[in-house]
């Protein structure tokens, strides 16, 4: 049963990663990545039962404490960028037809 989950869990990594590459924004490769660092750590606890070697399950949770920062850490940086990000202009220079309308020319 413990190798059904365990295969489990890595065909879901596996699709995961397909996410993680292909992703169509950044947004769903960060819900990847999450997801990702969330199957390891349930692939670590499977193993440290199955192995039974408890001293894993503190791997597992600092796996898990990282895994948490780096997603906040990613979301905040995604976050300022499109805050900060210069206000682009249309080609063809829209603003100048304004200009222009409003000179009356």
């Amino acid at each position: 049963m413990l190798l059904g989950l365990a295969f489990g869990l890595m065909l879901g990594m596996a699709l995961l990663f397909v996410r993680l590459a292909r992703g169509p924004t950044i947004y769903d490769r960060a819900l990847a990545a999450n997801s990702l660092s969330t199957k390891v750590v349930l692939l670590i606890a499977v193993v440290s039962f199955v192995q039974q070697r408890p001293q894993w399950l503190d791997v597992a949770l600092v796996y898990a404490l990282i895994g948490f920062v780096s997603v906040i850490a990613v979301v905040k940086f995604l976050r300022y960028r499109a805050m900060h990000a210069p206000m682009t202009r249309p080609p063809g220079g829209a603003h100048a037809e304004i200009v222009d309308l409003e000179s009356g020319q």
